[in-house]
């Protein structure tokens, strides 16, 4: 008689966001697999239903159920976490993978231009939103999918709506760094309360971003970018290990790579910067203060 081994995820209910493709669905895939009950974050419902049914059928497990909200709309991540809350009653692990790169400047009404509203804000908006309910599910894990890019910008406070010298690139890294700093701030917020929060680079992998931001020259520069890059398949392994591993019980405010800790740079480990970008960040979004 075979003996299965035991599902890691067995009763955890688990939120990924962008969830709908690339590293975000092979993400979501695994942790189903896994035997989560598990929420399926994205924007389009015909790709969330889509997603939902093809994760259903290959995993055969049938707990699992998508939300839906455009993260940039910060009224709409409001909407997520209450639709979230208003479903379950606990939440065991999120992971922040949504995010989006922008080759062209597009200002949004909260100050800040997209990049940073999309990968920063949001998410760090949608954390917060959550807390109390990763608090009393603990213990409980948050993942937040940042990039090695992290190290080519710094935080410029007073333009963080880019309108001095916006570069695709430069907005992504900062937007990055904020991932990273915001971890290593929730991370000192959160010792004691069994949630742990940690960050991760994916590697670099040739996903749509390629496609779609660089016009007719973007198919292309896909193909060439694949020949150096990890697949969706390899850039995942590292938020399925942070998501799963029972060796992480308990690490807290760590950044690793090809599941190891590593370190990020050096301006992520300034304690008075994560203050400040987590101050900015609550007013921005209107955080009510604790």
């Amino acid at each position: 008689m075979t003996i299965k081994e035991p599902k890691l995820l067995t009763g955890k209910v688990c939120l990924v966001t962008g969830a709908t493709a690339g590293i975000g669905r092979i993400t979501a895939a695994a942790l189903a697999g896994q035997g989560a009950q598990l929420v399926v974050h994205g924007r389009s419902k015909a790709k969330a239903e889509e997603t939902v049914q093809e994760i259903k059928a290959s995993t055969g497990n049938q707990q699992v159920s998508y939300l839906l909200a455009d993260f940039s709309d910060l009224d709409q991540i409001r909407g997520l976490a209450k639709n979230f809350q208003d479903h379950y009653q606990h939440l065991h692990l999120l992971v922040n993978n949504a995010g989006g790169f922008f080759n062209k400047w597009t200002p949004t009404p909260y100050g800040v231009e997209l990049t940073f509203l999309v990968n920063h804000l949001a998410p760090f908006l949608l954390t917060n939103l959550l807390l109390d309910t990763l608090k009393n599910s603990a213990p409980t894990r948050i993942i937040n999918v940042s990039s090695e890019a992290h190290r080519q910008d710094q935080m410029d406070f007073e333009n963080l709506d880019f309108k001095k010298g916006y570069f695709g690139i430069k907005a992504y890294a900062r937007s990055k760094l904020a991932n990273i700093l915001f971890t290593y701030q929730l991370a000192r917020r959160l010792e004691g309360t069994g949630v742990t929060v940690n960050a991760l680079h994916p590697g670099h992998i040739a996903t749509d971003i390629w496609k779609t931001n660089f016009g007719l020259i973007g198919p292309a520069l896909k193909r060439i970018m694949g020949l150096f890059s990890l697949t969706p398949e390899e850039g995942a392994e590292n938020s399925i290990f942070l998501a799963a591993s029972p060796t992480l019980e308990g690490v807290n405010g760590k950044y690793f790579i090809k599941n190891e800790p590593a370190q990020s740079s050096p301006v992520s480990y300034d304690e008075e910067t994560a203050r400040r970008l987590w101050d900015v960040s609550a007013d921005l979004t209107s955080l009510p203060e604790n």
